[in-house]
């Protein structure tokens, strides 16, 4: 009989430990640069010490207590142990500055930080001066001297460990209520400061369950994931690792995102959980390198996508195809996409899921076509995340699927999305105002997307509403769209469409250098640098060539009048984009504004 009854994460983890016991739950990778596992029991065992050592330090129910760290196996041990003490876990960003992290610990009232390396600490060193409420910081990096007001994660397991009433953290379990708040997650604020959304133990397990009724085949069998999407952000929380823990799935850590490629090799995973950047990130690569193969590969891997495109209706409906395209498919499969998987260690790939913003439908294509399984789905903190997904017996690239279990997702009057459903949220915490607005009269979320669903219940987002930009002439345009399709070329790797209060559309474009610097070799352009090369008149023809033949089956007002060419790309480290990798509008119309305003000429009649 189970031990506890599952009304939260840390009671269906210690059953599960219970079951599996030395069986392998997470793996990562040691000092050797070897990846080792860890076993249920063993990381119980560090749970109980970690939730024993909050207890000694006069951790009482519903305590905020703040985690800062990257994905690694001492995230989750903090995270179960911070849950069974009663506590209410306050994740934040690995990336987020000094401030930044102030501003989420003295809003949440957190008073103990985990950290992860010691830059972590050093970030709250720094302000801790400022935070009076907090007492201590543990960092799960080893410290060759000790710092003052700062535990070693070793020596917090040993305390816990020591700590004599150990039946007191069971008892904490079992009293945990199912509608007590959980954690408190802060959007990345792209205009004021970030609010932070409460989420219960129910918002967490409802979703998993929820998430787990698409496909429970897929779990049947043994399956092995990978975390390297941030797990301070709910998709990954929710499907990378409650999901896996909650059916007893194996995950490995990745070392960070520039070394992804090599972990999905080592690691060769069953399912992934990712924003789409890593799609189109792989997509790019893979046609980047096209111009290096023989003119007869070439032509094979231009056959093969023929022959993917054709195959798309029965690979999306589950089915293999048949006939002559089935033969077609085999060959296909056998001299390209086999060959394809594996070089990217996606040979074992049962299933990918894609969220936390739009995946370019043909990026989408791209991988179903090649026999990998990209789920898209759509959610948002608020929802814990998920609230619809792709199933994988009848995908529809193109739209995010249709509502879970137990959710109701229809269209407002405007056209946004409105939700109602167990996964969403308990409310902003210390923000009834910023709450309240966030829902209709009779209860539905508010998401701030458009959409449309179409006759089988699939959602499509069509946009977003405070992205929406609205011309001087009054036109309302959705960028997310028209971004998504000019991505559809492989000399593109980011873009931002400017017009609000504009006579026309502009785009700020990064090319996908590697393609574009190949391209000119072909065509006998020399350059010296970057910047000699985006200044070349031949290239710039070749843009608006690429733009025309993107946008060619959108309205005249939403043509793209002019464009920049930018020599840098786009990342967290110089703040155009969010931890989840998508593009900070603001910013980017902040530090681009004089190449903005040169598209836009006080002349210039529109």
């Amino acid at each position: 009989m189970a031990k506890y009854q599952e009304t939260s994460m840390p009671a269906i983890f210690f059953n599960q430990a219970e079951n599996l016991g030395n069986a392998a739950c997470v793996a990562y990778k040691n000092a050797q640069g070897q990846y080792t596992d860890i076993s249920w029991n063993d990381m119980a065992e560090m749970v109980r010490n970690i939730g024993c050592f909050l207890l000694s330090k006069g951790i009482k129910v519903q305590d905020k207590v703040a985690l800062f760290s990257d994905n690694r196996y001492e995230w989750w041990i903090a995270d179960l142990g911070i849950l069974s003490s009663g506590a209410v876990n306050v994740p934040i960003y690995a990336t987020n500055s000094a401030e930044e992290s102030r501003y989420i610990i003295e809003n949440s009232d957190s008073v103990i930080c985990f950290v992860g390396s010691r830059s972590h600490m050093q970030r709250i060193l720094e302000v801790k001066p400022k935070l009076p409420n907090l007492r201590d910081i543990i960092i799960f990096d080893d410290l060759d001297q000790p710092v003052e007001g700062v535990i070693t994660f070793k020596e917090a397991l040993k305390q816990g460990a020591a700590y004599a009433k150990k039946d007191e953290l069971a008892e904490r379990i079992r009293n945990i209520k199912i509608e007590d708040m959980a954690t408190i997650i802060y959007t990345s604020g792209t205009t004021g400061n970030p609010k932070g959304v409460m989420l219960s133990h129910s918002n967490f397990v409802s979703n998993v369950r929820q998430c787990y009724a698409v496909a429970p085949h897929l779990f049947a069998q043994e399956i092995v994931g990978l975390s390297f999407l941030p797990l301070s952000h709910s998709l990954e929380r929710t499907v990378g690792y409650y999901l896996a823990l909650a059916y007893g799935k194996k995950v490995a850590f990745a070392e960070d995102f520039s070394k992804i490629l090599g972990n999905f090799q080592e690691i060769r995973p069953k399912f992934i959980v990712s924003v789409p950047r890593l799609y189109e990130k792989i997509h790019a690569g893979i046609l980047a390198k096209l111009p290096e193969a023989s003119p007869f590969k070439q032509k094979l891997f231009a056959w093969s996508q023929t022959v993917a495109k054709k195959s798309l209706p029965d690979l999306c409906n589950d089915r293999k195809p048949r006939g002559l395209l089935g033969l077609q498919y085999k060959l296909a499969d056998k001299l390209i996409f086999s060959k394809l998987r594996a070089g990217l260690g996606m040979d074992r790939l049962l299933f990918a899921i894609s969220g936390g913003g739009p995946l370019s439908q043909n990026d989408a294509e791209f991988f179903l076509g090649m026999g990998i399984k990209v789920m898209e789905g759509f959610g948002m903190t608020e929802t814990t995340p998920v609230t619809n997904v792709n199933p994988p017996h009848k995908i529809k690239p193109g739209t995010v699927g249709p509502a879970l279990k137990d959710t109701i997702v229809k269209i407002g009057e405007d056209g946004e999305i409105l939700i109602k459903g167990p996964q969403v949220m308990m409310g902003y915490y210390k923000n009834e105002a910023a709450t309240k607005e966030m829902f209709t009269a009779d209860g539905f979320l508010k998401t701030g997307d458009i959409g449309e669903i179409d006759s089988d219940g699939y959602l499509k987002i069509t946009g977003r509403i405070k992205d929406l930009i609205i011309t001087s002439g009054g036109k309302n345009i959705s960028p997310q769209n028209l971004e998504n399709s000019i991505k559809a070329s492989s000399y593109i790797e980011q873009v931002a469409i400017i017009g609000d209060n504009r006579k026309y559309l502009s785009a700020l474009i990064v090319p996908a250098f590697k393609e574009l610097e190949n391209w000119a070799k072909a065509n006998n352009i020399a350059f010296a640098n970057r910047a000699e090369l985006i200044a070349n008149e031949q290239v710039i023809k070749l843009y608006q060539s690429e733009l025309e033949q993107c946008t060619k089956d959108y309205a005249r007002v939403e043509q793209i009048r002019k464009f920049k060419l930018l020599e840098h790309e786009w990342s967290q480290e110089t703040d155009e984009l969010t931890p989840t990798l998508k593009i900070k509008r603001r910013v980017i119309n902040q530090k681009y504004a004089k190449e903005i305003e040169s598209m836009y000429p006080p002349d210039d009649a529109g």
